[in-house]
């Protein structure tokens, strides 16, 4: 196979997009699709600070890298959960964004869940309600307080995380097989700021996982290769299988899924409004919007000691 652009030979054939590449063009064609996927939804411009949600996987360091080649003003935040023993998953990943940001010169906000509430996700999911909240629950309550959190103090622009597609499609696959409409309308490269909330993007929403895994490898960029151990059995694991059988027998049919229902709603297939921001209410607790009257999710979980 040749690389389409200078004929040499290519590294990586992307079928869905009946494209083949060599390395240096690979790596030219990640960036420029991510500046024109970040145009076409208006995530964000070069002149405001982007914060970026950095896991030490491949898909969030690989989206620091290209958006620091692109010559955006981009910070990382990292939340560390406590997940594994001492030298175990959240060491590890720490460790891989604290050295990606030094290697680069880049600023890391770095928070620690057991340092500032002295518990980790494990400890909180185990004691709450008996264990019946399960540790990826509190996981994503977590993460999205915290990120929210810190993108507000420090005057973020907008907060930018990883998600690839196979991601969105998982999650557009689950939503629509239960449809949840609420949840399905909120889908979209782009949440707009709202009062309380910070603006969020999600520029490689329409690069498959495996186009990401072997940005990372081509660009040298090292990761945490192991996945959660509380993601083992996940339902999102579950569909992006499913969605996988459908892809190997018709290429590109993640993508057309993706990109058929961003379609749908430009034209107003999906034209139900989500619950209103502007009616929410501030927790008395962290200041943040909550839709109860007094504490929000978050600080209700960690007062239930």
């Amino acid at each position: 196979m040749k690389c389409r652009t200078c004929g040499t030979k290519a590294v990586i054939n992307m079928r869905q997009h009946k494209l083949a590449l060599c390395k240096l063009h690979f790596l030219e064609w990640i960036p420029a699709q991510t500046e024109r996927f970040i145009k076409k939804y208006e995530m964000f411009t070069h002149y405001q600070k982007v914060l970026v949600a950095v896991s030490g996987g491949k898909d969030s360091l690989s989206l620091w890298d290209i958006l620091i080649k692109l010559g955006y003003q981009a910070d990382g935040i990292y939340i560390g959960l406590g997940i594994g023993d001492d030298g175990g998953y959240s060491d590890i990943s720490r460790k891989m964004c604290e050295n990606f940001s030094r290697e680069r010169s880049q600023k890391l906000h770095v928070f620690d869940v057991n340092e500032e509430y002295g518990e980790t996700i494990p400890k909180i999911a185990q004691r709450t309600r008996r264990g019946k909240i399960k540790t990826c629950s509190v996981c994503g309550l977590t993460k999205r307080h915290v990120m929210n959190e810190v993108a507000q103090k420090y005057n973020y622009d907008v907060l930018v995380t990883g998600h690839n597609l196979d991601d969105e499609a998982a999650v557009l696959f689950g939503n629509t097989l239960h449809w949840d409409g609420d949840f399905i309308v909120r889908q979209s490269p782009v949440l707009p700021a709202t009062s309380g909330f910070s603006k969020k993007a999600k520029p490689l929403c329409r690069f498959y996982e495996k186009e990401m895994a072997a940005y990372a490898i081509l660009s040298g960029i090292q990761y945490i290769y192991e996945e959660c151990p509380y993601s083992i059995g996940s339902t999102s694991i579950y569909y992006k299988q499913q969605l996988n059988v459908l892809e190997n027998n018709n290429p590109g049919e993640k993508l057309r899924f993706y990109l058929h229902f961003l379609k749908a709603k430009e034209n107003g297939l999906f034209a139900m409004e989500p619950e209103s921001f502007q009616d929410l209410l501030v927790c008395k607790k962290c200041g943040q919007p909550t839709s109860a009257d007094g504490f929000c999710s978050f600080c209700r979980l960690f007062d239930q000691r």
